[in-house]
């Protein structure tokens, strides 16, 4: 069988267990929905996003896409693991798990950013995207977690498995956004689980408050609770600094309300992956130089390249967002100090020094 037809096969097949799913079980993969009070961004029924509408895409539109997809093949890839320090007390060190999984040490704190160590980032385990890259810390070198921070619930960003063994290993806190909880107390991770709306403020310990905030994107587990959840960032303000974590987003006015209640921001951690082809991902996925812009507009002092080079989740090539990310950069006269680490690497930042 020829590539093109294997593509096509597995393809088919896929939708045809996706929807089967549906008259079977009255769900495909589906998570539970929220259910609360009428907002600006909640009709009741479902979450809408701030400032823009984002089109609605069919199982259809994404089988068009896939089967004209010319991106170039990705390549197995060694990674050199990292070890980081148990604690870290003098500054901020962010170390790059891979795809949007950061460890976060500041302040005596281990916070880590939409925990993933699994093969696939997908509801089966025989199917869907798969990992490239091995997770930059290993497992038994992860030191003890005391929070989470889980932007939404796409399968790339919340992965069930890792999430239960965090759990059962250190019982950290999770912050999550309005509804994802539901899904993590129906699947069996423990402890507890903050759900948050945005803006909402949660105090991690006296001097550290963590708000979420929100960010331009859409929910999904499966065919049929599409923005039955939240989306959103977060920002932690604590004595070493102030970071971002953008979660998965698209561009919109929010960064400008971000900028105005947080700015200067210390250390932004902003996607710049899964951004082609242009029109089928621009409203939920900026692209490199989208996200410089968000960096210069939220007032950001430096920026790390987050959710690219370890699943094939767009057409853009396994290198090209730190590519195209370079280009940008040596763009702007202000070079602005926006990064990108191999996997496991990480950065250090000093104390915060100014209000």
């Amino acid at each position: 069988m020829r590539p093109r037809r294997t593509r096509l096969y597995i393809l088919i097949s896929l939708a045809v267990v996706l929807l089967a799913a549906v008259p079977a079980t009255g769900c495909a993969f589906n998570g539970p929905a929220y259910r609360g009070p009428v907002s600006e961004h909640f009709d009741g029924t479902r979450f809408r996003n701030p400032g823009s509408v984002v089109p609605d895409k069919s199982l259809w539109d994404v089988l068009q896409w896939k089967l004209g997809s010319e991106r170039d093949p990705w390549d197995e890839r060694a990674v050199t693991t990292s070890r980081p320090p148990q604690r870290v007390t003098d500054g901020l060190r962010a170390t790059w798990v891979g795809h949007s999984t950061v460890l976060l040490q500041f302040d005596g704190l281990n916070i880590l950013t939409d925990p993933h160590w699994s093969p696939r980032a997908s509801p089966v385990s025989f199917a869907g995207p798969r990992r490239f890259t091995a997770p930059g810390i290993a497992w038994e070198d992860l030191p003890r977690i005391d929070a989470v921070l889980l932007s939404h619930n796409h399968y790339d960003h919340c992965d069930l498995p890792t999430l239960r063994r965090l759990a059962e290993r250190d019982r950290p806190v999770i912050l999550t956004m309005l509804g994802v909880d539901l899904l993590l107390h129906q699947e069996g991770v423990t402890g507890e689980v903050v759900a948050m709306d945005w803006w909402q403020r949660h105090d991690l310990r006296p001097q550290v408050a963590i708000t979420a905030v929100p960010a331009v994107h859409f929910s999904a587990r499966g065919t049929g609770d599409r923005n039955r959840t939240l989306w959103g960032g977060f920002v932690i303000k604590a004595p070493s600094g102030r970071i971002w974590f953008a979660g998965d987003t698209g561009d919109g006015p929010f960064v400008e309300a971000i900028a105005a209640r947080f700015a200067p921001i210390d250390l932004a951690l902003i996607p710049i992956g899964s951004y082609l082809p242009r029109d089928f991902m621009r409203p939920v996925h900026v692209d490199p130089t989208e996200a410089l812009g968000l960096m210069r507009r939220s007032g950001t002092r430096t920026a790390l390249g987050i959710h690219w080079g370890v699943f094939p989740m767009g057409d853009d090539g396994q290198d090209q967002p730190a590519a195209d990310l370079a280009l940008a950069v040596a763009r702007d006269p202000a070079r602005p100090d926006f990064r990108t680490l191999d996997i496991g690497g990480h950065l250090l930042l000093p104390p915060r020094s100014a209000p």
